[in-house]
Parts: structure tokens; sequence; C-alpha cells
């Protein structure tokens, strides 16, 4: 500003000599134009930009720490259980009746029948009544079954419906159609036991309904 007022004076100055040296009344304009035209001054406004950055803030979160308790498992002892069995009570197995000496059969049993050695016996009480007496059974494709039985039934003048009514005297049977009664001691049976007239007889009157019968090969 200061440099500015200094030429304008200077030019005021040189103006006005001029003029006085041209004698001319145009001077003071012309120096007013001067003047003029040196003393215009053009302020640009300084215009001031102010940034203002927002403060950055960072939030860090933290989170909390969580201390675990340690879990403690207390098992319950299981009770034991003691199963006591009871002693199962002691069988014992009755011996088999021992046979009567000199006969295969048990000591039980009423009449004994030896088929491989075709005889016969008597017994009560254990002890042999009669016997042995000799007798024939069942021929090939009629043999006396084995086992024991029991005494079904009794006639004393039987006969025969399946073998044209053939008699059969002194009959007991003791398994089915199978008896022992009066027959031939040399002729095989179709299964029944052939006894001689006097031993037939002697079984017939001995032997009861019921009573047990046992026959071996």
């Amino acid at each position: 500003m200061k440099v500015n007022r200094l030429i304008a004076g200077a030019a005021v100055a040189a103006v006005a000599l001029l003029a006085t040296a041209c004698g001319t009344g145009d001077a003071a304009p012309a120096a007013q134009q001067v003047q003029a035209a040196t003393t215009t001054s053009t302020t640009s406004p300084t215009t001031t930009t102010t940034t203002t950055v927002a403060p950055t803030t960072t939030t860090t979160t933290v989170a909390p720490t969580t201390t675990v308790a340690p879990t403690t498992t207390t098992k319950k002892p299981v009770p034991t259980t003691t199963t006591t069995k009871k002693p199962k009570p002691s069988t014992t197995a009755k011996p088999a009746p021992a046979p009567v000496e000199g006969v295969p059969c048990a000591a039980t049993v009423s009449a004994c029948i030896d088929l491989s050695a075709n005889k016969s016996w008597l017994l009560k009480d254990g002890k042999v009544v009669l016997g042995p007496v000799p007798i024939t059974h069942g021929r090939p494709g009629f043999r006396t079954p084995v086992g024991t039985f029991k005494v079904g039934w009794k006639d004393i003048d039987h006969k025969s419906s399946e073998f044209n009514n053939a008699p059969m005297p002194y009959s007991v049977f003791f398994n089915g159609g199978i008896a022992f009664h009066q027959g031939s001691l040399k002729v095989q049976s179709h299964g029944c036991i052939h006894l001689s007239a006097s031993a037939a007889k002697a079984f017939f009157n001995g032997l009861a309904v019921g009573n047990t019968v046992q026959v071996v090969a």
C-alpha cells in the first residue's frame, strides 16, 4: 500500500510540471485522471479456509473375562446288591430196585418175561412164587414188544376176534391185544405169551388188573 502511494505521488508531480511547461489549462484534469488511475486499488479479499478434522475415536470393547469355576461331579456309590441263591433242595434219586436173584426184572413187578431165554416168572413182594416156566412169544412180523406194562383186563375163556376165533383160555391182557394165555409151546404166537395149561391158570389167578408186567429182550 505504501509503494502505491509513492508511485501515485511521483506521477502527480510529473504531470504538474508538464502542465506548467505547456501553458495549457488541461493540466489539472489530466493530473486528476492520473491520480484517479493510480489510486484505484483492487483489494482481493483473502479467503481463509478452515478444515476441521473430526478427531478419530477408536473404541475398543474388551469382553469381560469370565472365570468358570471347575465343575465337581460326585458320583454316588451304587449300592451293591448281594443275591444269595437259595440252595436247591437235594434230590436224591431213589435207587432202582435190585432185580430178584435169577430174574432179569425189577423186584417190584408181578410178572417177568425173558424173550431171549423163553422163560417167565410170577412174583409177589419181590419174591418168585412161580418160575421160571417155558414160554413161546411173537414170531417175525408179530414181535412181542419190550417194556413195562400194566394188566388191563382178564378173560378166562377168551376167543380171538382177529384170528378166526382161536381159543385163548386164561387170558391176562397187559399190552392192548397181547396177553398171557394157554397155547402151544412149540409154535410162536402173533405177539402173545404162550404158557402151559397149569402155568396159564396160575398166572390168571396170580395177576390182578393194575399189576406190573415187565418184558425184557
